[in-house]
């Protein structure tokens, strides 16, 4: 099969690590990968603040970068949320909304894309550790929830994943919501990590930077050794063989 990555802004600029993990699961399950390089961002930061012609603007851009993709795929599920339900909305009754509508139906999240596309039942994969779960809030509101991510990861040999109380609770990043708010931004994710704190996990796994570089941050800071892994980067890291 053939796909593009959407590396999205926050992996382009913040964690780097995901998308090459991302990229090197995906060409080890035989996809053939490109990367446009005229992509930007999605425009979901604008889209979220009310900047409906700006989001437009930018959005334009990485629509025509995966203008001839046929399937796309993303280490995000909030980037990909946007895709799929914002990107038909923003240019509804424009030239361009027929390509938007099809790549919206062809933009996948990682582990979505592994089970729903891939039909992937076995991973390589042997990660000894004890792990919980953050489902991020557009993984969970739009894109119907953390149920692929969880089967991939039962998949790996040796991982023990705990339920993390409170789960779909907001970790207090949200975009332009963290600026906005700062107060309530923080105290939320001080929740979040007491939360994370509370499971006796070794490593907390998300499916969206945004997220992982909110906690992390916050747990380096109290001094908790709990390492914050995108589930690309889990995979990759625990891939028996070359990947």
């Amino acid at each position: 099969m053939r796909a593009s990555l959407l590396i999205t802004c926050l992996c382009d600029t913040a964690h780097p690590a995901a998308c090459v993990a991302a990229a090197k699961v995906l060409q080890a399950l035989g996809v053939d990968l490109d990367v446009p390089e005229a992509q930007t961002c999605c425009g979901q930061p604008v889209h979220n603040s009310g900047g409906e012609r700006e989001a437009r603007r930018v959005a334009r851009t990485t629509l025509a970068a995966f203008a001839g993709s046929e399937v796309v795929v993303t280490p995000s599920g909030s980037c990909a949320a946007m895709v799929r339900h914002g990107w038909p909305e923003l240019f509804a009754g424009r030239p361009e909304e027929a390509e938007a509508r099809r790549l919206a139906a062809n933009t996948w999240e990682l582990s979505q894309f592994l089970i729903s596309v891939l039909g992937v039942d076995r991973l390589p994969v042997r990660f000894e550790a004890r792990a919980t779960w953050h489902p991020s809030c557009h993984l969970e509101r739009w894109l119907g929830g953390s149920g692929a991510s969880l089967t991939v990861l039962g998949m790996v040999e040796g991982l023990e994943l705990v339920p993390l109380p409170g789960a779909r609770d907001c970790c207090g990043f949200g975009g332009t919501f963290s600026v906005k708010m700062p107060a309530t931004s923080a105290a939320m994710t001080e929740e979040k990590c007491d939360r994370v704190l509370s499971t006796g996990a070794e490593v907390l796994v998300a499916a969206d930077m945004g997220c992982l570089r909110t906690i992390r941050r916050r747990l380096a800071q109290r001094g908790a050794e709990v390492r914050t892994l995108h589930t690309a980067e889990l995979l990759a890291e625990g891939w028996q063989g070359r990947v």
